[in-house]
């Protein structure tokens, strides 16, 4: 049946990909890596989560230990657009990290449970934001180690 929850879930999925086309290609590509790395690591965050009752994953759209519909949504395309607008600069990242993870943590996360899309038990919105804040500043560093060796590897080729 569908009903609030699930076109919430929808729009939490859908809503995000509508501003993929202004990413560009070569930006899109360049931080695909980075952005897929994110996600996965997330997804088996989620399994070890759910499993532990950090959290319980009420979605509509996919239910289960992992929920895909914010992994791919939001949190995905998130990652992209931040790479995007802040790679090179740390300290812009970093501050732009610190307050879009506040905001994932605490009223974005509110709102998902008050939608009864998923509910923190054994893991506060705190702790939440400390493991997405410290994620970030792993995968920058992640995304310099894949441009290092790309830009080591045209080297190579031009010689």
């Amino acid at each position: 049946m569908f009903n609030k929850k699930m076109a919430f879930s929808l729009g939490m999925l859908i809503i995000p990909w509508l501003s993929a086309p202004f990413l560009g290609k070569q930006s899109f590509l360049r931080f695909l890596p980075v952005a897929s790395f994110t996600n996965l690591f997330i997804s088996v965050f989620s399994v070890v989560a759910n499993k532990k009752k950090w959290w319980i994953n009420k979605n509509p759209l996919t239910p289960g230990l992992v929920d895909f519909t914010y992994i791919l949504g939001p949190f995905f395309l998130a990652t992209l657009w931040i790479f995007k607008l802040t790679y090179g600069n740390f300290r812009k990242y970093f501050i732009t990290n610190a307050v879009l993870d506040i905001l994932c943590a605490y009223p974005l996360a509110e709102i998902w449970e008050k939608m009864g899309v998923f509910k923190f038990k054994k893991l506060t919105h705190t702790k939440w934001y400390l493991i997405i804040f410290t994620l970030a500043n792993i995968i920058y560093g992640y995304q310099y180690l894949i441009e290092k060796s790309i830009y080591a590897e045209k080297n190579l080729q031009s010689k």
